[in-house]
This record gives C-alpha cells, sequence and structure tokens, in this order.
C-alpha cells in the first residue's frame, strides 16, 4: 500500500474532510487533494504533522508496516 492510499484511509477513517485535514498541515482542500491524487509530493514536515494527528507511525503511514 503507498503513502496515498493510507493517507485517504486515515482521513476517511476519521470522518474528515480534505478541508479539514488541510488545516493541520496549512494547506487548501485542493492542495490537500493534490497530495492525496499524486499531483504533488507529502512534504516531511506534513507527514511529520499528520503522523502525529492521526497517532500513527510513519512507517504506518507511509505503508512499511501494518503497525500502527
Amino acid at each position: 500500500m503507498n503513502y496515498r492510499t493510507r493517507m485517504r484511509n486515515l482521513r476517511e477513517d476519521n470522518d474528515l474532510t480534505q478541508k479539514q485535514v488541510g488545516t493541520i498541515i496549512n494547506k487548501s482542500q485542493q492542495g490537500y487533494s493534490h497530495i492525496e491524487d499524486g499531483r504533488a509530493e507529502l512534504k516531511i514536515d506534513d507527514l511529520i504533522k499528520l503522523c502525529d494527528f492521526y497517532k500513527v507511525t510513519a512507517d504506518y503511514f507511509i505503508g512499511r508496516s501494518d503497525k500502527k
């Protein structure tokens, strides 16, 4: 599983919109959508913020582990 799929799954599992999660990493809904859709890359600082928010490890987030 790639990180974009995991990113979308985490957001949907928590019943959040792209706009809501975008505010966590200081992106617009469109900017966040571009990351989920593969038109933009996720920056490491944003990865850290999202891992902290979802309380998961970076390895889980990027798909290297299935252990949160």
